[in-house]
């Protein structure tokens, strides 16, 4: 069945850089600094005050209340800082100049978005996209081996990335990561690509393809213009964690808009023994597997070349609000991409456990041993894996270790039980 088609929202960004407002805003509402970058505010929604604020002291200003996690056991919540946020005794009085209702906590304070983003409304989750994945219609070739169909439909759409903060995002069927297109090693891929945006738009896999089926500008059939379709065929090569996007130009708008997505392809047990069986969910060995899917992205709400909000699969501070689940006793396999524009490099740190890393998924070896901490650039990507066997139940974070982007949106927890 084809994807639902959704309607196009109009771009309100023209080439040059603006401001996502159609309308002057008034002065309180304006971008403000923080550090290098703005931070876009809304009258009633939007991100919380940051940094410390009361002479010296760790305190930090929550606009309206606290905020604590979702799903998070009993006594002291957990917060974006690794503390806690105690019993909110010894409160001081707010700043001159603060938010009348706003309350300066004491210790740590809360430093994250208030409210929550309405996910059924945007027809996006990202708690169930961590673990859907598109094996597309499967048939058999003459030859014995799989042909699977996938469809894919470019359109604009209005994003909600923060509590009240819309992103004018250009999407893969809808939604920003694109679907996880999965397969297994030598499969026929076929995947049939429809533009119902407003802009040129490509595919490009990283894979082993022709130059016709490389979905650049200029090159192969090149752009897919609107209300063009065309078909990408290749075979599923080689095995690993890779990804596909957009790749007209200029390329950087089109990553940044959000047209980009994971490609997982299974090894083949056949080809390299007994260890793919633990990749392959054909083969029961891989069913102790806990498997996410996670992409590090940003967006420029300002349209100045630099980002506001930080987040892994779009939403800022998603899985702090909704933890994501694990179980202790099986081990956790983390599909990991870096999509971010406009910044050098990503990374990943979780907090009191360690990881095997595998570089783009291409060897069934880890690459890296024992690490608590991996950094990518744009369309790095890698398969981390990790147990919390014997490990205390409760909240375990993780987050980019550039300090900036955890105070804008890239913070997450792992809920162990």
């Amino acid at each position: 069945m084809a994807p639902e088609r959704h309607d196009s929202a109009p771009d309100p960004s023209p080439p040059h850089n603006t401001a996502i407002a159609t309308a002057e805003p008034p002065r309180k509402q304006r971008p403000r600094k923080i550090g290098r970058r703005h931070l876009v505010t809304r009258a009633a929604t939007g991100l919380a005050t940051l940094g410390a604020l009361a002479s010296g002291a760790a305190a930090v200003v929550a606009a309206t209340r606290p905020v604590a996690a979702q799903g998070a056991t009993a006594g002291p919540q957990h917060n974006t800082t690794g503390g806690h946020l105690g019993n909110h005794q010894g409160l001081i009085p707010p700043p001159q100049g603060a938010l009348t209702n706003a309350i300066v906590a004491h210790d740590h304070g809360v430093q994250m978005t208030v409210g929550d983003v309405d996910t059924a409304a945007m027809g996006y989750d990202p708690t169930t996209y961590l673990t859907t994945f598109d094996y597309g219609t499967a048939s058999t070739l003459p030859d014995g081996r799989t042909l699977r169909d996938y469809r894919i439909i470019a359109a604009d759409k209005e994003i909600e990335i923060a509590p009240g903060i819309f992103f004018p995002a250009w999407t893969y069927n809808g939604q920003v990561p694109g679907p996880t297109i999965r397969c297994n090693e030598g499969d026929r891929l076929r995947i049939n690509f429809t533009n119902n945006g407003s802009h040129p738009h490509t595919i490009h896999f990283h894979g082993i393809h022709s130059s016709f089926m490389d979905g650049v500008t200029g090159i192969g059939r090149g752009n897919i213009n609107p209300g063009e379709s065309f078909t990408y065929e290749f075979d599923a090569r080689p095995f690993g964690c890779h990804l596909y996007h957009c790749h007209s130009t200029p390329l950087k708008r089109h990553i940044h808009k959000g047209l980009y997505g994971a490609f997982i392809i299974n090894p083949d047990p056949a080809k390299h023994g007994n260890a793919a069986k633990e990749r392959h969910p054909d083969h029961a060995e891989s069913r102790r597997w806990q498997e996410f899917v996670m992409i590090m992205n940003a967006f420029d709400t300002t349209f100045d070349g630099a980002n506001e909000v930080y987040a892994v699969n779009t939403v800022a501070f998603h899985y702090m609000k909704h933890p994501i689940r694990v179980e202790r006793d099986r081990p956790v396999r983390v599909y990991l991409i870096n999509m971010t524009e406009f910044d050098p490099i990503n990374s990943f740190h979780l907090h009191a456990n360690f990881f095997d890393y595998y570089d783009h998924g291409t060897t069934l070896e880890p690459t890296l041993r024992t690490v608590d901490t991996i950094m990518q650039c744009q369309a790095q990507r890698g398969i981390l894996e990790f147990s919390f066997a014997g490990f205390e139940p409760g909240l375990y974070m993780f987050h980019a270790h550039q300090s900036e982007f955890p105070e804008l949106g890239w913070m997450s927890a792992f809920e162990v039980v």
